[in-house]
């Protein structure tokens, strides 16, 4: 129940109210309802069979991952796990309608850590999902800053059959929630860049799009990003600004380290690179490319919600400055040109 408080993303960061309510819907109120979505939909959730072949981005954080899952979740075949799904998967089949409505007037226009506009509707993460249905994630160390390595090592450069198991069933569950399934599955996790070994296995086909970025930059931004979430859901003191960069320079050459390691597996053909700047920059130009080199064919109906999508973005999204003390700034540096 500890991970619940990561729930309080979705919500006005002021609003400890907001986040008491939520607890309690994920918490004692939804739990004879689990029990509910279980009996009536288990049967469904075991007849239904994993597609080999999803798209799966990964990349480390603050690469870009969000924006592409958002413009590629406009392609209206896609079938994407939502933030009503995430905000609660184990009663989201059931109480769909109500979770919607509820988050359409609870959630703020923007992400509290951060200036992206999102809403119900919008593509989430599965490891949001996931962290409500299992300890076996690593945003238990959002929770646990101090332990942040510990929980990384433990779920994403390793992982147990428990979380093997969930992320099997959350995407039964992505794929259950939304009606229309026609088109192909989209998941997006930067954790999943660690995980490499356990994707293949569940989805022996998948075609993984990799962002990258300029590393000081992708750290730095999540150096941001991590201070602010151990101030909203932390449940330990946070770190300071120079030992969160340490340890975030860390958990990066941990995860990049894996992926690396291995990349090999992965067949070819199924691995496309996308660099953060062409994605930025040329956002629209970027997806059409990234349509073709996987062979998806649904640019025809997705380009207009896609070019949509861009437009009202780069109208709505003004990023907050990412400046790190003076100390911070030199340890970073000093970090990473030791490489």
């Amino acid at each position: 129940m500890v991970l619940l408080r990561g729930l309080s993303m979705q919500l006005p960061a002021s609003s400890r109210l907001h986040v008491a309510s939520l607890l309690g819907l994920t918490g004692l109120i939804a739990e004879p309802m689990a029990w509910l979505q279980s009996l009536v939909f288990e049967r469904r959730l075991k007849q239904l069979q994993l597609p080999s072949d999803p798209v799966v981005v990964i990349g480390h954080w603050r690469s870009g991952t969000t924006y592409l899952h958002q413009l590629l979740s406009c392609d209206p075949t896609v079938v994407t796990a939502r933030n009503s799904l995430t905000v609660a998967p184990q009663v989201a089949l059931l109480l769909r309608p109500l979770l919607r409505w509820w988050l359409q007037i609870t959630m703020t226009d923007q992400r509290p850590i951060d200036a992206v506009p999102w809403s119900a509707d919008d593509p989430q993460e599965d490891e949001i999902g996931l962290a409500r249905l299992t300890m076996d994630s690593h945003m238990a160390g959002l929770a646990f800053p101090q332990d942040y390595l510990h929980h990384l090592g433990r779920c994403v450069i390793h992982q147990t059959p428990e979380f093997g198991r969930k992320l099997k069933r959350f995407t039964r569950l992505t794929l259950l929630h939304q009606d229309d399934r026609t088109g192909h599955l989209l998941i997006k996790n930067p954790a999943h860049s660690g995980r490499i070994p356990l994707l293949l296995r569940a989805f022996p086909k998948a075609r993984f799009v990799f962002l990258r970025r300029d590393p000081i930059d992708s750290i730095r931004s999540l150096v941001q990003v991590k201070q602010r979430l151990g101030a909203l859901v932390g449940l330990q003191p946070p770190l300071n600004e120079r030992l969160q960069v340490e340890q975030t320079v860390a958990a990066y050459q941990q995860l990049m380290q894996a992926f690396e390691a291995s990349r090999p597996s992965i067949p070819e053909g199924q691995l496309l690179e996308v660099n953060y700047k062409d994605l930025v920059h040329q956002p629209l130009e970027t997806v059409q490319r990234l349509y073709q080199a996987l062979g998806l064919s649904s640019w025809t109906c997705a380009e207009r919600p896609i070019r949509e999508r861009v437009a009202r973005s780069s109208r709505s999204y003004n990023p907050d400055p990412v400046v790190l003390a003076p100390g911070s700034e030199q340890r970073l540096q000093e970090l990473l040109c030791q490489d």
